[in-house]
């Protein structure tokens, strides 16, 4: 079957909701905390040599840079069409290209001629390095865009913190940018000690952060749901990590050939008013905030609170259907989601929320929404009598509802 044909046929078969096949992202750097849900022979399909498995992309038309031992499509979700008992798969971001408007919304294609974001979960079992996402222009400087990104640490998948739920956040107030040039000069000494001027925040399940680019952080090991801009532009600028070494060439990761073993282009990718902001944690710390009057959601059977809303380049919600019933939920917006408990309907699908995945495995927990669809308004019946059906919502940028917060 023709990949135009599949994309067609499942949108159809969506009435403009496609389902999507699980996207599973290796990292050679890290190591996984086995809290995605994949059977714990897996965690190592792709072999050692591409490291564990510790992230799941979602609507993702973001090929994952993960240095030449990459595969073909790592990175991209895949939309899936059955027509009775064969399966079908074609890449999500052909799916865009050939629906446009009708998938994304007029306003995103027309705008950016794409989808312009993804989600993730990050499941690390340590911290990652000390490391910065570039701004749009240093990322253009190697043909990328810059990443913003957010995170929210869903309570469903953080039942155990791992190794350092805590975070670095940028720099102490009051460190000299010579302290910061000492530390990048002594990477390939061992211990460049960047984290002795940086400083940690305890992770709270159900709360996040946002995460502007040119800030320098050190993710926890909390499991992470991450949106964020299309995007994997990034540098790490820290040498140690517990007792893992970080590889220099990940020092120098996206940079322009003429800059390279430039110390003064690390430092003119950092931000340096956002990273020792000393109002930091009141700007960028996110709980989450209501979309509409409590009681008059807990009336009509659900609950529906933004989760990452502090960035434009994207947002995210959370919603709750209470047990046995059954709502009409409207967006303004195309957005992708993610299943985090419970089982039920969504428009003509059957959702569940899987206790253990193979890989490979196709499962109904992620589907993406056209904006049509959203509009228009989307049935969800929570099937359980007695657990909250919740799914985690990520949408593009510029969303018309997105709340303004200070």
């Amino acid at each position: 079957m023709r990949t135009s044909e599949i994309i067609r046929l499942a949108f159809e078969q969506g009435q403009g909701i496609v389902r999507l096949a699980p996207n599973w992202v290796p990292r050679s750097f890290c190591v996984p905390g086995r809290r995605l849900k994949l059977h714990p022979d897996d965690y190592y399909a792709l072999g050692g040599a591409r490291g564990g498995i510790d992230e799941r992309w979602f609507a993702s038309t973001t090929p994952a840079d993960n240095g030449p031992l990459t595969g073909q499509h790592e990175g991209l979700s895949q939309i899936v069409f059955e027509d009775g008992g064969a399966t079908h798969q074609a890449l999500f971001a052909e799916a865009v290209a050939q629906l446009k408007g009708a998938l994304v919304g007029e306003r995103i294609w027309q705008a950016h001629h794409g989808w312009p974001m993804y989600s993730k979960f990050f499941d690390n079992k340590g911290a990652l390095p000390h490391h910065v996402h570039h701004r749009d222009e240093h990322a253009a400087l190697t043909g990328q865009k810059g990443k913003p990104e957010a995170y929210y640490f869903p309570p469903q998948v953080n039942n155990y913190g791992a190794d350092f739920p805590y975070t670095f956040f940028g720099f102490v107030p009051g460190t000299t940018r010579e302290q910061v040039r000492e530390c990048l000069i002594n990477f390939s000494k061992g211990d460049n000690k960047i984290t002795n001027i940086s400083q940690a925040y305890r992770l709270e399940p159900g709360t996040g952060w946002n995460v502007p680019p040119g800030l320098l952080h050190a993710p926890g090991s909390l499991c992470t749901y991450e949106p964020q801009k299309a995007s994997d532009v990034f540098s790490m600028y820290q040498s140690l990590t517990g007792d893992a070494i970080v590889p220099e060439e990940l020092l120098w990761k996206d940079t322009p050939q003429d800059r390279l073993k430039s110390v003064d282009w690390l430092m003119e990718i950092i931000d340096w008013e956002l990273n020792v902001d000393p109002d930091f944690h009141r700007k960028h710390f996110m709980r989450p905030l209501p979309a509409s009057a409590v009681d008059e959601m807990e009336a009509e059977g659900y609950l529906d609170h933004w989760i990452a809303y502090r960035s434009d380049a994207f947002s995210a919600k959370q919603l709750t259907v209470l047990p046995g019933r059954t709502v009409v939920i409207r967006d303004a917006a195309a957005y992708g989601l993610i299943m985090m408990q419970s089982y039920g309907r969504l428009g003509v699908w059957d959702i569940e929320t899987p206790a253990m995945i193979r890989f490979g495995q196709l499962t109904s927990d992620e589907f993406y929404v056209s904006e049509g669809a959203a509009r228009e308004g989307v049935t969800i019946t929570n099937r359980s009598g007695t657990e909250p059906l919740v799914m985690l919502k990520h949408f593009g940028p510029g969303n018309p509802e997105l709340p303004i917060v200070e």
